[in-house]
């Protein structure tokens, strides 16, 4: 990594810290990613970005600044960035998924709260991740019981402000988020001094939809049988995407697709003829969470997709391009949000329906579904997924995990799973 010292400093971030976790990351990198044979060439831009993960974005990020350009930091799919690049800000993702940042966490939150959570806030008051120093602003939103206490937390040192997310899905339930995502307009308006206007509005929603339409593509790709990726390298795109400026995550994204597809075309697959085909579905993998991909593919298998907001939901269903009203715009965000089938909703059967149709889509030979630790929600969800799965023939393990060092276990669990899937 290149020196970033002095931008670290000034962003107030405990050096001597980070020092620790930049130390581990690169050979906990390449013990999952470079060890890989027969890596897309177009992965070696993802390698780049997270050889300088703490650097190089940031470092666009502060010049950005510098010229008077407002950054927020985002948390979860449901906030629109379309409303802040209307406003000539930028989103960036923030940290969250490694047990690095646990302890800091649990120094003013519970232990038996949801790893990420717990990593995210350590992350912000451990002063180690430099996208928590960046940010003017954390927009927020009420998935969960955890997040909402962890709003509190953060903005005792910076602005927050938090969408009230609706608990289902009926009418009343989209007017209600047509109203946040007004009120996120005002307050982003107010925030950096610029108007979300149509015109602006409409370029973002453009803007966006290209991103997802470019993580669409891969995805495409990975239902080829060879598939042409591994598991590994596709959740790392993802990752990538929730940071990374649009534009050019799109490009990448697209030129790895051009290459996936030539690949398909040749016949050229990443894994043995035979090998068996896996859905992951449950909660999200934040960077440098690879743990569960890894043990599934040095365990025999392939992942070939993800139902999770590192997956799936994140690029699927665009928003309405259409229409030319701040109303319009406004009620299409809402409508494709909405659409967002997260385990914080009640009823929540279209969840089940993606990952049956996702199942289908992408030839599984079986689900492995995944939550972490104090998740409530997908922990209780588990028990109707696995039904639907097992009434539809299809094979299934349920795993509990966190991000402590629990490799072993997982790879015995696995490792019997893929055996059973013949």
């Amino acid at each position: 990594m290149a020196d970033y010292r002095e931008m670290w400093e000034n962003l107030g971030m405990n050096l001597e810290r980070h020092d620790e976790l930049c130390a581990v990351l690169p050979a906990a990198f390449g013990d999952v990613y470079l060890t890989q044979k027969d890596r897309p060439e177009g992965m070696a831009f993802y390698d780049f970005v997270v050889s300088e993960i703490h650097g190089v974005r940031p470092a666009e990020l502060v010049e950005f600044q510098k010229k008077g350009g407002k950054v927020f930091g985002t948390f979860c799919i449901f906030v629109p960035d379309e409303v802040i690049f209307a406003a000539d800000a930028i989103a960036t993702g923030l940290c969250g998924g490694s047990e690095f940042w646990v302890a800091d966490g649990e120094k003013v939150l519970p232990a038996d709260m949801c790893p990420l959570i717990k990593a995210s806030v350590g992350a912000r008051v451990g002063k180690t991740c430099p996208f928590f120093r960046i940010a003017d602003m954390y927009i927020g939103e009420t998935t969960c019981d955890g997040k909402k206490k962890a709003w509190e937390i953060l903005s005792e040192d910076v602005p927050v402000t938090v969408m009230d997310m609706p608990q289902m899905k009926r009418p009343q339930d989209m007017a209600k988020w047509e109203g946040e995502i007004r009120n996120l307009i005002h307050v982003v308006e107010e925030f950096t001094g610029n108007q979300v206007t149509p015109e602006k509005l409409g370029n973002a929603i453009r803007l966006i939809n290209n991103k997802r339409r470019a993580l669409a593509r891969v995805f495409e790709a990975r239902k080829a049988n060879p598939v042409p990726i591994s598991g590994k390298d596709a959740l790392l795109m993802m990752q990538i995407a929730f940071y990374d400026d649009p534009t050019r995550c799109a490009e990448m994204a697209n030129k790895l697709a051009d290459e996936l597809e030539q690949r398909i075309k040749e016949g050229h697959g990443v894994f043995p003829e035979g090998t068996k085909r896996i859905l992951v579905s449950g909660t999200p993998m934040a960077i440098p969470n690879w743990k569960l991909h890894h043990v599934i593919e040095t365990s025999g298998a392939a992942v070939v997709c993800e139902e999770m907001c590192t997956g799936t939901r994140y690029f699927e269903n665009l928003v309405d391009e259409s229409q030319t009203t701040l109303d319009g715009q406004i009620h299409a965000l809402a409508e494709r949000y909405m659409k967002n089938n997260c385990a914080c909703f009640t009823p929540n059967k279209g969840r089940i329906d993606d990952i049956l149709r996702l199942a289908e889509e992408y030839h599984v030979d079986g689900v492995v579904d995944v939550n972490l630790k104090f998740c409530t929600l997908y922990a209780t969800e588990g028990r109707d997924v696995e039904r639907a799965l097992k009434e539809k023939g299809i094979p299934v393990l349920g795993i509990e995990t966190d991000y402590s060092d629990d490799a072993a276990q997982l790879r015995t669990r696995m490792g019997a799973f893929i055996e059973m899937l013949g």
